[in-house]
C-alpha cells in the first residue's frame, strides 16, 4: 500500500501568473465537415461517418458544427439535408452553420435545406476583403458591400441568422473593415467571422483585431457576436486561438486533427486539451481521442506519430531511463504519479496510457514490464536474452520481434 501523491509534488510555474478565463462563455464551432476537408489530401467522408463524428462532436460539448457548403453541388447539398435532419431528429444541442459565397444562388440552397428539414441552420456567408485579394479579383469595396447585404438580406428575409465572415481579415485595413462590417450589422447580420485565412496572424495581432472589432459593434449599439477562424500556417494556431478568447472573441473555430487548406486550421482537439488542463471548461473529454481517430479514419488522414495526445508515440517511450521512472512512479504513486513523472498530459484522463517498450536504449526495467504487461513467464535469463537482442537493432521492437525473441530462447534452452 503506497501513500496517494500529492498535487503538491508537481510545481506549476503556469501558475505564478497564469491567464485568467474568459468573462465571455467559451464556444467552439467545428469545421471539420467543410473547412476541414478541403484539405487536399482529405477525402470527403460517407454520411454514417460524418453522423459518428457529430455524436463525438457533441459527446465533446462542442456547441456548432458546420455542415457543409451546399452549393458545392448534389452530393453536399444532400449531406447537409440529412445532417441537419438528425441533429433535429435526435434533438442534439449542435447548432448547425452551413457555408454560402455572398451570393444568393450560394444561400438559397441552404434555405431549401431548412425548408426540408425543418431544422435552423446559420448562414456563414464569405467574401474576401484584404486589398491582395480586391486586386486579384479586379474588386470594388462598393460592389462588396452590395454582394455582402444583397445576400444577407436574402437570408434575413427567409428568417435565417447571418454570420457575415471575412476572409483574410487580419490583412484588411480598418476601412475595408468598418465599411463591410458596419453594413452587415446593419442589414441584420447577428456574427461577425474575423479570419486567419492564411495564417498570417500573431497572438498581438489577434489580439489587436478582435479589439478593434468588438469597440466597433459597441459602436453601432447592436448585440453582434465574435467569431475567430484560424489556420496554421505559422504554427500559431492555438495561440492565437487563446489571445482571440482573451481579446473577448465569443466562439472560436477548427478542425479535428488541424485539417483544412495547407497546412490546416486550428486543431480542435489540441484546443479542446488545452482548454480543459487550463481549467477554462470542466467538459468531459474522454472521447476526444475517439473524436481524432474517427476524423482521421474517415477522412483517410493519417494522424502524426508524433502528434499530441492521439499520436502513437504520445505516451510511448523505449527509453530506459525514462521506462525505470515511470514504473517506479505508479509503484510508489499509482496511475496519477506514472502519468506525471515523464508527461506533461495525464493520459488517462483522455482515454490513453503510458506505454513501455523496447528498443536499443532500453535497460532491463522495459524488458520485464513489456513481460508483466503481456502475462509471459519470464526469467533473467529470458530478459538478458531480450534485452541483448534489442541492443542489436536500429529500431524499436515489435511484438512480434519480442514474442520470436522469446520462442528462440525457450528453444535453445529445451
Amino acid at each position: 500500500m503506497h501513500a496517494s501523491p500529492s498535487e503538491d509534488i508537481v510545481h506549476d510555474w503556469n501558475d505564478t501568473d497564469p491567464e485568467p478565463a474568459p468573462a465571455q462563455s467559451i464556444e467552439l464551432n467545428d469545421e471539420t465537415l467543410r473547412d476541414g476537408i478541403q484539405s487536399p489530401s482529405a477525402t470527403d467522408p460517407s454520411l454514417e461517418d460524418k453522423i459518428e463524428l457529430l455524436e463525438l462532436m457533441e459527446s465533446l460539448g462542442i456547441r456548432s458544427v458546420n455542415l457543409g457548403l451546399p452549393a458545392s453541388g448534389p452530393r453536399a447539398f444532400e449531406n447537409v439535408v440529412a445532417l441537419a435532419r438528425w441533429i433535429r431528429d435526435r434533438g442534439s444541442r449542435l447548432l448547425p452553420n452551413a457555408a454560402a459565397r455572398t451570393v444568393i444562388a450560394d444561400v438559397r440552397p441552404i434555405v431549401e435545406a431548412v425548408q426540408k428539414t425543418g431544422q435552423n441552420i446559420e448562414v456563414h456567408t464569405f467574401i474576401g476583403s484584404s486589398p491582395v485579394r480586391l486586386w486579384a479579383e479586379n474588386w470594388e469595396l462598393e460592389s462588396m458591400v452590395a454582394m455582402a447585404t444583397q445576400s444577407i438580406d436574402f437570408a434575413i428575409a427567409e428568417g435565417l441568422e447571418v454570420a457575415f465572415v471575412t476572409e483574410d481579415t487580419v490583412r484588411s485595413p480598418p476601412r475595408n473593415l468598418e465599411r463591410l462590417f458596419r453594413a452587415a450589422i446593419d442589414h441584420g447580420a447577428t456574427r461577425l467571422v474575423l479570419c486567419d485565412t492564411v495564417g498570417h496572424a500573431t497572438p498581438a495581432g489577434t489580439r489587436a483585431l478582435v479589439r478593434w472589432t468588438k469597440q466597433l459593434v459597441a459602436q453601432t449599439g447592436h448585440d453582434v457576436k465574435l467569431d475567430w477562424h484560424g489556420h496554421n500556417d505559422r504554427g500559431l494556431a492555438i495561440m492565437n486561438a487563446f489571445a482571440a478568447m482573451e481579446a473577448g472573441a465569443d466562439r472560436i473555430h477548427g478542425c479535428a486533427l488541424g485539417l483544412g487548406e495547407r497546412v490546416g486550421n486550428t486543431p480542435m482537439d489540441l484546443l479542446l486539451l488545452n482548454l480543459k488542463l487550463m481549467g477554462w471548461i470542466s467538459h468531459d473529454l474522454s472521447k476526444l481521442v475517439a473524436y481524432v481517430r474517427k476524423a482521421s479514419e474517415a477522412c483517410k488522414f493519417p494522424i502524426p506519430v508524433n502528434y499530441p495526445l492521439s499520436g502513437e508515440d504520445a505516451f510511448r517511450t523505449t527509453t530506459g531511463v525514462h521506462a525505470a521512472a515511470i514504473i517506479k512512479a505508479k509503484k510508489r504513486g499509482g496511475d496519477w504519479l506514472a502519468e506525471r513523472v515523464y508527461s506533461g498530459v495525464p493520459a488517462g484522463d483522455f482515454g490513453k496510457e503510458q506505454t513501455i517498450e523496447i528498443g536499443p536504449m532500453s535497460g532491463m526495467n522495459n524488458v520485464r514490464y513489456w513481460l508483466d504487461r503481456r502475462g509471459v513467464p519470464y526469467d533473467d535469463s529470458l530478459c538478458a536474452a531480450i534485452l541483448a537482442r534489442a541492443k542489436t537493432f536500429a529500431r524499436t521492437l515489435t511484438d512480434e520481434d519480442v514474442f520470436a525473441i522469446v520462442h528462440e530462447s525457450r528453444q535453445g534452452s529445451s
